[in-house]
């Protein structure tokens, strides 16, 4: 699969921008187990036009994300187009557009997956864009906007005449939110569309090795976006890529193996980002590394409390140690269903 001049190779695994989450210590660690392209958090074009602190800072990338791409959204077209040309200057892979984020306070300014309700300004936008920036554009967007307009088929046509380069589509509608279960059959049909001839990437619900197969296989994409599965669960790119290549499911790691990676992965939150920021942020991944132990709760209260950097790395060591080769699930792989 190629996008643009970006070889990724066959059946690539893409990490899902998601905010509070792709920052730079969580894509270090995704890309260790295999990751093939990663995307920073989604950018507001606003606020990085207008310089904001917290905007700003994501565009930070380093040698070890490459290939990476920059996802910005916003609703007013001249603004995007700056914020991609600045984009531009942190020397991404390419810039993703996002039409697909449903939360309320974006869509319902029409960014997002609010774009799903106008068109023909989601196509003059990335027009705009494509033709602003001199590396690939890309478009991030879901099969509708509700059960009465799933209308990927045609956008999808649009937006590849309007010069981008990939397309990722999330098999739920916006007014499914991230509740039901994603339908991939609009996605297979924007892929075996004869009209198409731009790689087609799927997102939504794929959770382990088994999964991947079954999309890979079933619809035809060129590649699969992995996100909130792989939260916690960063082993998830390589136990696909593992299952891909040798049809064999690898075993949920052990609690101790769990504790180094979050260990490092806390190492480099700490690293990338000053004080309590980088404890604070750290949080909802320590939570999801350990879940499902049992009689954790006082543990996970402490680890989810303490704003002490030595304390944190004590108790993800003891809870190693405690638990040792435990295993949340038994089976041969907790992602195997």
């Amino acid at each position: 699969m190629k996008i643009g001049d970006i070889s990724l190779g066959d059946y690539p695994l893409f990490l899902a921008p998601m905010e509070d989450i792709t920052d730079p210590s969580f894509r270090y660690i995704c890309k260790l187990h295999g990751a093939d392209f990663m995307y920073t958090e989604f950018i507001s074009s606003d606020g990085l036009i207008r310089e904001g602190e917290k905007s700003v800072r994501k565009l930070d990338i380093y040698d070890f994300d490459r290939p990476v791409g920059i996802q910005l959204y916003g609703h007013i077209i001249e603004s995007m187009v700056d914020a991609a040309l600045l984009a531009e200057e942190a020397k991404p892979a390419l810039i993703d557009i996002n039409f697909g984020c449903p939360v309320k306070k974006i869509a319902n300014r029409g960014a997002g997956a609010g774009m799903l309700r106008n068109i023909p300004l989601m196509v003059e936008m990335t027009s705009a864009i494509v033709k602003a920036v001199k590396i690939p554009v890309t478009v991030k967007t879901r099969i509708g906007w509700d059960d009465e307009n799933k209308n990927i088929i045609r956008v999808a046509e649009m937006l590849q005449d309007a010069g981008i380069a990939a397309i990722t589509i999330h098999g739920r509608t916006r007014a499914q939110l991230y509740k039901g279960t994603a339908d991939w059959t609009l996605t297979g049909a924007v892929k075996s569309n004869p009209r198409m001839k731009i790689p087609v990437i799927g997102n939504g619900d794929v959770n382990g090795p088994v999964k991947a197969r079954e999309m890979f296989r079933k619809y035809g994409v060129d590649g699969i976006m992995i996100g909130r599965a792989s939260v916690g669960r960063p082993w998830i790119f390589s136990d696909i890529k593992h299952y891909l290549s040798t049809g064999e499911l690898l075993p949920e790691p052990t609690i101790e193996e769990k504790a180094e990676l979050a260990l490092k992965h806390f190492e480099k939150s700490l690293e990338f980002k000053e004080g309590k920021r980088a404890i604070y942020e750290m949080r909802r991944h320590l939570s999801n590394y350990f879940k499902g132990l049992p009689h954790f709760k006082e543990t996970r209260f402490r680890l989810l409390t303490s704003l002490d950097p030595d304390e944190i790395r004590n108790i993800i060591k003891e809870t190693g140690h405690k638990y040792g080769n435990f295993r949340t699930d038994e089976k041969t792989s907790v992602y195997a269903t």
